[in-house]
């Protein structure tokens, strides 16, 4: 596993945030969370981000370093592995401690509204790095989670190794927060973190260079290829593969982006996720079966010369 983290390791490879295996106990499986990284590098993906797919928002505190431990395990030695801590303030505080034995050089703060300001955040962040002795990610996934004043402080501060941005508009183009995000802190430092869908329109407007994916799990060639479009300029070839996600990322947005996935993986044959972490559920056969279908689909093409 990489045990080191700069900016320009979030723009070599595709930020992956795969789904986590587990046994009809519930259990984690290490031998099929091995089978989906080992995919993953297969196709060329280097960071591997375990957060809201993963359902790292249920897991217990009980098998954290169990779970950790396997996928440091796995991962190959160029391979980033970014674990999720949180979201909420204590349990994200005994995670920070049981990461600060280990080597990964980085973890995600899971965000919550429910419970939370963005001073609260700013002080919360503060007091997971110093627990963690590292920089963690931070997470904006709704407009009022942090102000501008807060992040710029926690990047002044050290506290941020980097900024996962994903908050959802209609129109990806219009988008006043991410504008004047990126205004206030370094570019270099935010990821797209809304899979390939609005990467392309973050890249040209906003000149954001890195971008999370879900369906990357599926078909991690072929995001990989995207990525490389963008960086050589072309694209009009990474519009064309942003096109092939469609089918099993409008199935994400329709039935929720983490039971659909989990479902994807495993009927890829890709690794067998077993049944979701409550507090989710698995889906029903009647939306397996195109879910189905669209990630089998997605891996032929894949694999495709």
């Amino acid at each position: 596993m990489k045990t080191t983290l700069t900016t320009a390791d979030l723009q070599n490879s595709v930020i992956s945030v795969p789904p986590l295996c587990r046994d009809v106990s519930l259990q984690p499986v290490a031998s099929e969370n091995a089978r989906l990284i080992r995919h993953l590098e297969s196709g060329g993906v280097t960071t591997l981000l375990y957060g809201g797919n993963a359902n790292f928002y249920n897991i217990a505190l009980s098998e954290y370093e169990t779970v950790l431990d396997q996928l440091e395990a796995a991962a190959a030695l160029n391979t980033l592995i970014v674990p999720s801590v949180g979201p909420y303030f204590g349990t994200a505080l005994d995670q920070a401690a049981i990461l600060a034995r280990k080597s990964f050089p980085t973890a995600m703060l899971l965000p919550t509204l429910a419970v939370s300001s963005p001073e609260g955040v700013r002080a919360a962040v503060l007091r997971i790095v110093e627990k963690l002795g590292k920089p963690i990610v931070l997470y904006i996934k709704d407009a009022g989670y942090v102000t501008l004043d807060v992040v710029k402080s926690l990047v002044q501060a050290g506290a941020l190794s980097w900024i996962k941005y994903a908050v959802v508009r209609e129109d990806p183009a219009q988008d006043d927060l991410l504008a004047a995000l990126v205004q206030t802190v370094d570019p270099a430092l935010i990821v797209s973190g809304i899979g390939e869908q609005p990467a392309i329109v973050h890249w040209q407007k906003f000149g954001i260079r890195a971008f999370t994916s879900g369906c990357v799990c599926v078909a991690p060639r072929r995001s990989q290829e995207m990525l490389r479009a963008l960086q050589s300029g072309d694209l009009a070839k990474a519009e064309n593969l942003r096109q092939k996600f469609n089918i099993l990322e409008a199935l994400r947005n329709a039935h929720g982006p983490i039971p659909v996935l989990h479902h994807a993986v495993a009927h890829a044959g890709i690794a067998d996720t077993g049944p979701l972490l409550p507090l989710l559920r698995d889906l029903g056969e009647p939306l397996q079966a195109p879910i189905a279908t669209a990630a089998r689909e997605l891996l032929a093409w894949n694999n495709e010369p």
